[in-house]
């Protein structure tokens, strides 16, 4: 009897190929549900929530996070994809396959007699090979707006339709340009991404500048501007209570008046002060005379927005914080927190200020900023599917674009460097002494689980496509990848077919470790501490 039968009478517990059966089912089924998601011709997956809501998506990451999964090695082999796609933000799909035929290959041969330390040893040794082959494959190129259009295309292209990622591919590669500051880190923070239920999915651009939710609060405030001076403020300019409870006591009504008055006075030299800078900065230079924009971080009142509007001023209140502060980015100047000592070197410029009214809700465009270090990607779409969709993959494109950025080389996609990595590591397996060369030529064979399942998504013969490509690499000397049309070879560089290289990276480190994890497992047991409280009770 199990010495844990001995502590806890109600564990139950899986032990030896049991146990090791249990975790290679778990991850073959897993791979089983993501591979035909896998690349341009992937399928899509629709899932239903228990409350009815439905999801349409083919992006690994949402798939894993939405989905119920409850086999334990499943779900530890899940929250590794989705940590991957955290860090890199792609490969998530990758890696399952990969794990799934690495447990699979490791089955033939524990099955036959061999241990699975010795299969862990040969995988550990395959990796190192494996990360090798990686760095002399790769490619350091000049990284243009040419090569990040390929990578970012690359991308796109397994989660959007062709004319759709086609479309994003030079939005997404355009808002990391204009954020980038030389060799410093490009931080996507500064890309903001807004959603708009409007029009179709083809309307999605790129605004240099910002998106704001909300519009001008009187009627007779100007619907759109050009050549604008904007004020950035954090500036009271409405009546306010005080922050403790506290009353005052009149007299007489004549002296409640002139408590009232000043007041008010208080507040409409706080505008007129904004009204005489106003005059001072818009001056008409022979082109036209410039606009004025106040966005103000507190609350104006009806009377000062009426005084505004007679100088012809949009004013904007109650913006929020982030918007404030990716103001100041997009269109230059910084946030003033008084009235008393504003100078024109406080003023963002922007080209085009216009309110656009969708249904019930108004928007403020700030666009034809100079040299916006802050972005907005404005998705548009018919419904909340498309728009969730296009934003998965937007993101996944930004973060494709940033690894390429920070790499400064790139891999060949379309399965070149799963068959390049493949030759290498069978002629490594013949220097390799004893029963470890058997995980090694194991590790071999997993890794043309991308080619293959490339291929069969594409409707083309797994095995066919795989020799192609073999006999094409070791011909030619150079990866070559699957033409998903034809079925033939082709030099993925030639196409523009790119992939990351810190995920093929992290895949070949991550797929490695959890398959030696699980293949050295020999006992499952629940027995954690509500079984054991339960117990008693029953």
């Amino acid at each position: 009897m199990a010495a844990i039968k001995n502590l806890n009478p109600k564990a139950e517990l899986a032990r030896n190929h049991q146990a090791l059966a249990i975790n290679i089912s778990a991850a073959r089924g897993l791979r089983d549900v993501m591979k035909t998601n896998l690349g341009p011709k992937g399928t899509m997956k629709m899932l239903v929530s228990g409350a009815g809501d439905i999801k349409l998506t083919k992006d690994g990451n949402v798939l894993l996070n939405e989905m119920q999964i409850q086999s334990p090695p499943a779900m530890l082999i899940a929250k590794c994809a989705t940590a991957l796609d955290d860090t890199v933000g792609d490969g998530t799909s990758q890696l399952i396959c990969f794990i799934g035929e690495l447990l699979k290959e490791a089955d033939s041969h524990i099955a036959d007699g061999v241990h699975p330390r010795l299969i862990n040893d040969g995988f550990r040794l395959a990796s190192v090979e494996a990360k090798k082959a990686l760095e002399d494959i790769a490619e350091k190129r000049d990284i243009d707006r040419d090569l990040l259009l390929q990578v970012a295309r690359t991308s796109l292209r397994t989660k959007l339709d062709a004319d759709l990622a086609e479309k994003l591919t030079e939005a997404v590669v355009d808002a990391i340009l204009a954020i980038k500051k030389g060799d410093e880190e490009v931080n996507l923070h500064m890309v903001e991404i807004m959603e708009m239920q409007h029009r179709s999915a083809m309307d999605t651009q790129l605004i240099k500048g910002l998106v704001l939710d909300h519009g001008a609060r009187h009627p007779d405030m100007p619907k759109r501007s050009e050549k604008c001076y904007i004020l950035a403020a954090n500036v009271s300019l409405e009546y306010e209570k005080t922050e403790v409870n506290s009353g005052f006591f009149y007299k007489t009504a004549e002296e409640r008046e002139k408590l009232v008055k000043a007041e008010r006075a208080f507040t409409d030299q706080k505008v007129q002060k904004i009204i005489d800078f106003k005059k001072q900065v818009c001056k008409d230079d022979g082109e036209g005379e410039s606009s004025f924009i106040l966005i103000n971080q507190k609350g104006i009142d009806p009377i000062s927005l009426d005084a505004l509007a007679k100088e012809n001023i949009v004013a904007l209140r109650r913006a929020k914080r982030r918007n404030m502060e990716r103001l100041a980015l997009a269109c230059g100047g910084h946030c003033m927190n008084s009235v008393d000592d504003m100078t024109p070197d406080c003023l963002g410029k922007a080209g085009l200020v216009y309110e656009a009214v969708l249904g019930e809700n108004k928007f403020t465009f700030v666009e034809d900023c100079v040299n916006p270090q802050s972005v907005t990607l404005l998705i548009r779409g018919p419904n909340r599917h498309t728009i969730a969709q296009i934003k998965d993959a937007i993101r996944d494109g930004l973060r494709s674009v940033k690894n390429c950025i920070d790499d400064k080389r790139v891999v060949p996609g379309a399965g070149a460097f799963e068959v390049a990595c493949h030759q290498r590591l069978i002629e490594y397996s013949k220097t390799v002494t004893g029963r470890q060369a058997l995980g090694v030529r194991a590790y071999a064979d997993a890794l043309l689980v991308v080619p293959k399942t490339l291929a069969i998504n594409s409707g083309h013969d797994a095995m066919d496509v795989v020799v192609t490509l073999q006999q094409e690499t070791r011909m030619n000397n150079v990866p070559m990848g699957i033409d998903l049309e034809t079925g033939e070879a082709q030099i993925p560089g030639d196409s523009g077919i790119w992939d990351n290289f810190c995920v093929k990276k992290q895949i070949l480190d991550s797929a490695t470790v959890i398959s030696e994890h699980f293949l050295l497992i020999d006992e499952i047991m629940r027995a954690g501490l509500a079984t054991l409280k339960a117990g008693p009770a029953q």
